[in-house]
């Protein structure tokens, strides 16, 4: 594996103006989301940024892949830089950074059809589909773990489980360098939740995409991820190899994190760590 990471992030600060505040004579005050964030995402591997609601994590996901501008900082895909691309440039970066959203049924277009959804990123990048949509669509479908003979349905005809597979789908139909799973399996119930991370490793290990993974459940993040980086309050606090982290952590906020992890018996979390059952 290359010693160069695929995804770099280099002193990411993204403010946001406090409604309100603003004067005749003044500007307005702004809110730091995200404060100066530093981290690297190697190829193959899952990088998980970690935290309590506010912490800042999910927008620096959408700062990386893109979605949101920065305010100052930057950021590198491949070596390039992509902090200010527009246009074309971007539509380009959008391909290679794809995201996979927390509700799946409100990211999935209730009116469309499982074929026209995940089928939508290659129309809207206008790329060619060989064999027609419907042979793509089928043959996503068999990828995720999903009947390929559904995709004539609608969102509402399947589980939240199933929903987020066909997120996922949607997601590797442009063959992304870089997946960011913005709390992604945080709304399924925890068997559902084991099957969507054995899924997710199982495509990183055949396709070799990069995963950024936000969750707010160390118990999830303990199961996916190489390394994590801890965030508060806008600034990460503590970052390292997973293992490192969870075993041996540094900073007073990481041990809360930890400290709060509900202990289960150790055949419960067997049966997480392992579900294989039906596909929900």
């Amino acid at each position: 594996m290359s010693s160069e990471p695929l995804l770099r992030a280099r002193d990411l600060v993204k403010e946001f103006p406090i409604a309100g505040t603003v004067g005749l004579l003044r500007p307005a005050r702004k809110f730091t989301a995200v404060d100066t964030v530093s981290f690297d995402l190697h190829a193959g591997k899952t990088l998980a940024l970690v935290g309590e609601s506010g912490s800042g994590k999910s927008t620096t996901a959408r700062l990386a892949a893109r979605l949101i501008d920065v305010t100052s900082g930057s950021v590198h895909l491949d070596g390039r830089d992509i902090t200010a691309l527009h246009g074309h440039d971007l539509l380009e970066v959008r391909r290679q950074v794809q995201v996979v959203f927390q509700d799946p049924f409100s990211s999935l277009n209730p009116r469309h059809t499982v074929e026209r959804i995940v089928t939508a990123p290659l129309r809207y990048q206008k790329r060619p589909i060989p064999g027609g949509t419907r042979t793509v669509a089928r043959a996503l479908m068999e990828r995720v773990g999903l009947n390929p003979d559904h995709v004539g349905r609608y969102p509402a005809q399947f589980s939240g489980g199933q929903a987020q597979r066909i997120g996922i789908a949607r997601a590797l139909a442009v063959s992304p360098r870089v997946l960011v799973c913005d709390e992604a399996v945080s709304a399924l119930d925890v068997s559902v939740q084991a099957q969507i991370i054995n899924l997710l490793r199982e495509l990183q290990r055949e396709e070799g995409f990069g995963c950024l993974f936000i969750a707010h459940d160390l118990a999830v993040v303990r199961q996916i991820a190489t390394s994590v980086a801890v965030m508060t309050a806008g600034r990460v606090v503590e970052a390292g190899e997973r293992d490192a982290v969870f075993d041996d952590p540094q900073h007073e906020y990481t041990r809360k994190l930890l400290a709060a992890v509900p202990r289960i018996r150790p055949e419960w979390d067997a049966r997480r760590r392992n579900a294989t059952g039906a596909t929900s």
